[in-house]
């Protein structure tokens, strides 16, 4: 395993740490707020709402902890300047044991809540052993030229993947398909069909950022669970709807997930409090995205993440969860 002070810059290795990742090499693990509420018995990620994935039975990680070649406006992430290469990648199946253990470690302080009643034991239990992998925690993981690889690692321990690609490398994907190393769920971040806006909105590094989306759009049939989702940021992309679903209908994703920018982390540098959008807000777009699309039609909503879920009415909504 790399050294992760030799993969970023001290300031933004301390800056991580703050925020309680857990950093080793060039990947990160973190546990996510639905995680910890979760074994609280409160709130659960929409994702459980929607498609039957355990929020306490997830891990967050990822193998480009401050690598990206976007520098999207409403990221709740530190937008470094660093570099999207990675000059040494460590093995996949060193970055799952990694990710894994770590996830441990952080799971260690709740054992108190048991003992409190707060948290229950067989709950607990089973958070330490994750039958899920969300790689989205930050960064952009379709940089990590292992990736197959890494997928196929988390599938020898059964457990379903999700993973979030800003769409910027149909190379990869292409990757994927060959290596018969498909997620269980495949996210592309498409924030509009213009392309003027996409690249106001998300700041791509790549000059040819639009062509590279259309070509991951193209490819997105060949995977058997896919989704659209469409960060809605007042005043920047709450317009243009029928470009947008011109986009979906020719990549006919099973879902497309519009979900509010939330006004948190260090976008609020960047973005004022009033570009984070209501749900009645988020409804309505999705609405109107849905006027101008044949195939789909609502099926859920999460008012606490402010989400609304347009579906195609034929992929199955919940998961197969493997034991």
């Amino acid at each position: 395993m790399s050294d992760c002070r030799k993969c970023l810059p001290p300031e933004i290795e301390e800056m991580l740490r703050k925020q309680h990742y857990a950093l080793f090499g060039h990947s990160a693990a973190k546990l996510c707020h639905y995680l910890k509420t979760s074994l609280k018995e409160k709130e659960v990620c929409y994702k459980q709402k929607f498609y039957g994935i355990q929020s306490h039975r997830c891990l967050q990680m990822t193998p480009t902890s401050a690598f990206c070649d976007q520098k999207c406006i409403y990221c709740w992430r530190p937008i470094t300047s660093q570099e999207p290469k990675l000059s040494k990648e460590d093995k996949p199946e060193d970055i799952v044991e990694r990710a894994l253990e770590e996830q441990r470690i952080l799971l260690s302080g709740f054992g108190s809540l048991v003992k409190q009643g707060i948290v229950s034991r067989k709950k607990l239990e089973e958070a330490l052993q994750p039958t899920q992998a969300a790689i989205s925690l930050s960064g952009e993981p379709t940089l990590y030229k292992k990736l197959p690889e890494l997928i196929k690692e988390f599938q020898k321990r059964k457990m379903t993947t999700f993973l979030v690609s800003n769409a910027l490398h149909p190379e990869m994907l292409e990757k994927l398909i060959k290596k018969k190393a498909k997620p269980t769920q495949l996210y592309l971040s498409i924030d509009s069909g213009v392309e003027e806006v996409h690249k106001a909105l998300n700041r791509p590094v790549l000059k040819d950022s639009w062509k590279r989306i259309n070509k991951s759009l193209a490819l997105l049939r060949k995977f058997p669970r896919t989704c659209i989702r469409v960060t809605l940021v007042k005043g920047w992309n709450d317009n243009h709807e029928k470009e947008l679903a011109e986009l979906i209908e020719k990549a006919m994703p099973s879902f497309v997930e519009v979900k509010a920018y939330m006004h948190v982390g260090y976008s609020q540098q960047r973005l004022e409090k009033e570009n984070m959008p209501s749900v009645a807000e988020v409804r309505k777009f999705a609405k109107k995205v849905l006027k101008n699309l044949k195939h789909y039609q609502i099926a859920g909503e999460d008012r606490h993440s402010r989400v609304v879920l347009l579906w195609n009415g034929k992929t199955a909504l919940k998961i197969s969860l493997k034991k």
